[in-house]
């Protein structure tokens, strides 16, 4: 069976708010700047190469080649950081947690969808320049997000305690997590390759940092992937005028409290604090609280006048880390960004954010919504096929697929509507013979409806277990397919890790996404390795 694909509006796994996105409904469109295809990307370069500095793009890869010096680099990379000097080149950008061993499978899908969209644009503007980035979320300190992986049905966990941003963290420790790991892979040669990989990353490098650095290089350093930390002085001080207006004003609380109210319709993704910025070290994150005229540095003893914290902000603005609500912005001051590429959560809370941009004279960043994939092996596509499956019936509930094709194998019809109908019909007759008698007759007359009613529905429901009785084994295999290309009934590139894939197709792996993977389509893609 070739590769298929199923639209996002129609495989069930997508959020009112994201499937209105992707229709493009008036109520949301006030809450992006521009909607992702290629002619609007055209004007989104020309207004960020008006409102990018120049200086900014000096520090900007001065800070990646320190970042790059100890990395062996592609020349595609290397190409790139050095074109990012020139005002004709922009970056798409796609961010993710510092997940051990790349996490779930759709870490893979938002760096394969934003190289694919810089080939796009490259072909269609081919005057300028475009580079695909990966921002390691290095500053994030909730480290239960990230210290595992699945593989196999298997939580592999790396069980330590991690206080401050995941980036610093050391890497000591994953030695264990090796060895475990080592024995649910096997034997046979990609399973070598996998083991030298989390070897060389998390053994050899001393923070998960450099550890994530090194791992996304690995598998997409040919494609030009740049890699950045923004953890660093250097850019910290680009983003200082926001940080002091954050501290002094709280703006992101007030605009972003303002849009909150005109998504009441939906479920809102995260709510902003007074003051979106943490102060951290290497072992503390914490929220700065502004009370009584100071600024408090949560659960610690820290507390520093206005003065005291702006002087701070001027010699180390390292100190100062932007939360949920300020990363965006933190990204777009020091990236000459054209787009960002994100999951459905993250544009959710993107969208949250265009108002406090406009405060912050900021060009809000085009949002697109990530590629996302089933992966199928050609065994369980040839099920498909003898259980007279189609894709689309996989991504049904698996209860309405049972029933749907119960229904199908059966040699009578298991829907009593038409019973039912005719049911209706008989009291509504009855009830117009009630009216020129009696109110109580009425009364009884409806009873008696919503009894027959009830009666038939309970014979359908025995109607339809007998019949699934009757075609068990069928149904049976069906619900293991399912099972097998939805793991908890849930996404695959939610569940599982890129190298039980890895392990029977090796490279072929990465090649399929990056030659199938339309960044600008709105498609679920099906992919039968």
């Amino acid at each position: 069976m070739p590769s298929d694909c199923i639209s996002y509006q129609d495989s069930g796994y997508f959020t009112p708010i994201i499937i209105d996105y992707l229709n493009q409904k008036e109520n949301l469109k006030p809450l992006y700047h521009r909607f992702p295809t290629l002619e609007n990307f055209k004007t989104q370069l020309d207004e960020k190469q008006q409102n990018y500095p120049y200086t900014s793009r000096d520090v900007l890869v001065n800070s990646l080649l320190e970042q790059y010096k100890n990395i062996d680099a592609s020349v595609l990379t290397k190409t790139n950081i050095e074109l990012l000097k020139e005002e004709t080149t922009f970056t798409i950008t796609t961010g993710h947690q510092l997940n051990l061993f790349t996490g779930p499978l759709y870490f893979l899908y938002k760096i394969v969808s934003t190289i694919n969209l810089c080939k796009e644009l490259k072909e269609t503007y081919p005057d300028h320049n475009f580079v695909p980035v990966y921002w390691m979320a290095t500053e994030d300190h909730d480290f239960e997000e990230v210290n595992y992986f699945n593989f196999r049905d298997k939580k592999i966990q790396w069980n330590t305690e991690s206080t401050g941003p995941v980036g610093r963290l050391s890497t000591e420790g994953l030695d264990s997590i090796l060895s475990a790991y080592s024995i649910e892979l096997g034997l046979g040669d990609n399973a070598t390759a996998l083991k030298s990989l989390f070897e060389t990353a998390y053994i050899k490098h001393n923070n998960l940092a450099d550890a994530t650095r090194y791992l996304a290089n690995k598998l997409f350093g040919n494609e030009g992937l740049v890699i950045i930390d923004a953890d660093k002085s250097k850019l910290k001080e680009l983003f200082i005028p926001h940080i002091k207006r954050e501290l002094l004003h709280q703006t992101s609380h007030a605009k972003v409290t303002e849009t909150i109210e005109k998504l009441n319709e939906y479920n809102i993704q995260v709510n902003p604090r007074e003051i979106n910025l943490f102060y951290i070290e290497d072992n503390i994150r914490e929220r700065i609280i502004l009370e009584d005229g100071k600024y408090h540095i949560n659960n610690t003893e820290l507390y520093f006048t206005e003065s005291e914290l702006l002087n701070l902000v001027d010699k180390h603005p390292e100190k100062f880390s932007p939360n949920v609500i300020m990363r965006p912005l933190y990204q777009e001051v020091i990236l000459p960004n054209l787009c960002y590429i994100g999951g459905g959560g993250e544009l959710a809370y993107w969208f949250e954010l265009k108002t406090s941009f406009e405060a912050s004279d900021i060009t809000f960043p085009i949002l697109s919504l990530r590629n996302s994939v089933l992966l199928a092996t050609q065994k369980q596509a040839n099920k498909l096929d003898k259980l007279n499956l189609s894709w689309k019936d996989v991504f049904s509930k698996q209860q309405k697929l049972i029933n749907s094709k119960t229904q199908e194998f059966s040699e009578f019809k298991l829907d009593f509507s038409e019973q039912k109908e005719f049911l209706k019909q008989q009291f509504e007759k009855l009830s117009e013979i009630a009216t020129k008698t009696d109110a109580t007759f009425t009364g009884a007359i409806k009873a008696q409806e919503v009894k027959q009613l009830k009666g038939l529905d309970n014979l359908e429901k025995r109607l339809l277990k007998a019949e699934k009785r009757n075609h068990a084994d069928e149904l049976e295999r069906i619900a293991i397919l399912q099972n097998e290309l939805f793991p908890s009934q849930s996404l695959q590139e939610r569940k599982t890790n890129f190298s039980e894939f890895y392990l029977d197709h090796s490279n072929s792996l990465l090649k399929k996404l990056l030659n199938n993977l339309k960044p600008l389509e709105q498609e679920f893609a099906v992919i039968v390795l």
